[in-house]
């Protein structure tokens, strides 16, 4: 029998999946806040956490989806898959918001702990049903930790436009376009808006498309067959910057000033508008992993590698560990924490990311085996007989050439 897993295209880049796939681990045990795990994530060795790895991977990955595919007389075809995908981003996001909220009221209900409904933003949505039932289904209200699929769908609604400036002007041109967007969010704190609460959304999709276009644009720009710049003082640079960035995490240095009286999209550390300084560190890392072959190397792994399989699955591993992880907070919440509960809960969240992975790997196997097998001899029956008083004599036809 023929492993499914070998059914992968030889040709398909690895890195990309063995990085995603550590991201969605890494998302997973970031949303189970107060983990022992947790000091081991990203965000304690730098400015950007997984989020950001996530987005720019995405970017990355829509440059050999999308990007190469943009041309004149099939934009719009491309432009309409972007929006297809944006449609079960949609319905991905409500799945995620309908679940945590039964999740969390359920453990409210069974354990007497009417507190958890006021917990991740779902406070309004007891306070003011309505309202925020209109703000679930519009993105306009999301729960904590619940926000990297509408900023995702956000990103690929604007796409397209990007796409045709850099169709029609260059890819210098689009990535300038992009960043001009991104630093007017920032300065004028544009984005798409909460209701029924105030502000825009948490991950405003006004800003991190700038991050999701410096992936497509660099991937667009190697496959025309360019290089990336490799240069002994950006590469110096780019390391400087993550050791700088790992002392001001670890010491802590987030009390010093660094505004110089500049906008603080420029030098602050705000997620929402993606600051400055959280874009640099996730770009000088993916720059070093990019140009440095010795790091590079470490995650090119072969296709039936466990993590490159769940990186081929993101989307469906990303939602079931985000509804995991609501259930591990729930749980968390209402019981006293422990470390072999902790540990016992990331490891079953990380196996069942795992697990999923490898069934949709052997299911996809299976229907592409289902369509291989060659149908069996037709069967052709014939007239139905008749009974011998009706029988009549037979005269051939002659066949027609």
């Amino acid at each position: 029998m023929t492993n499914p897993l070998s059914q992968v295209r030889s040709t398909r880049d690895t890195r990309i999946d063995v990085i995603r796939a550590i991201a969605l681990i890494t998302i997973f045990v970031n949303h189970v806040p107060g983990n022992p795990f947790e000091v081991l994530t990203s965000k304690n060795f730098g400015f950007s956490d997984a989020a950001e790895a996530f987005v720019l991977i995405s970017g990355v990955s829509a440059g050999l989806a999308y990007g190469l595919k943009f041309r004149p007389g099939a934009r719009l075809a491309t432009a309409l898959k972007m929006w297809r995908r944006v449609g079960v981003l949609y319905l991905a996001q409500l799945g995620t918001t309908m679940a945590t909220l039964g999740i969390f009221s359920f453990f409210a209900l069974h354990y007497g702990a009417p507190e958890l409904l006021e917990k991740i933003n779902i406070g309004p949505v007891m306070e003011d049903t309505a309202a925020a039932l209109v703000g679930i289904v519009t993105f306009g209200h999301q729960l904590g930790y619940n926000n990297i699929l509408s900023m995702y769908a956000g990103v690929l609604l604007l796409l397209p436009a990007l796409l045709l400036i850099g169709s029609r002007a260059g890819l210098l041109h689009m990535v300038a376009a992009s960043g001009a967007l991104w630093l007017a969010a920032g300065l004028f704190r544009l984005g798409p808006p909460n209701f029924p609460n105030e502000g825009v959304w948490f991950l405003n999709p006004l800003s991190w498309q700038f991050l999701f276009v410096i992936g497509l644009a660099a991937t667009m720009h190697v496959k025309r067959g360019g290089k990336l710049p490799v240069h002994p003082w950006m590469i110096g640079t780019a390391a400087a910057y993550l050791v700088l960035s790992l002392a001001w995490v670890q010491v802590p240095l987030w009390g010093i000033d660094t505004s110089m009286g500049l906008p603080s999209v420029l030098t602050g550390f705000d997620k929402t508008y993606l600051s400055g300084p959280r874009l640099l560190h996730v770009l000088a890392a993916a720059y070093l992993i990019a140009v440095l072959p010795q790091i590079s190397g470490l995650a090119r792994r072969p296709t039936n590698n466990p993590l490159a399989v769940m990186g081929r699955h993101a989307l469906p591993v990303f939602v079931t560990g985000t509804i995991l992880s609501m259930v591990a907070q729930a749980w968390r919440l209402v019981h006293e924490p422990s470390i072999a509960t902790d540990i016992a809960i990331v490891a079953a969240g990380i196996g069942a990311h795992f697990a999923l992975a490898y069934y949709i790997e052997w299911y996809r196997g299976l229907v592409r085996g289902s369509k291989s097998v060659p149908a069996g001899p037709e069967v052709f029956m014939g007239p139905p007989l008749r009974p011998a008083h009706h029988s009549r004599p037979h005269r051939a036809k002659p066949e027609m050439a």
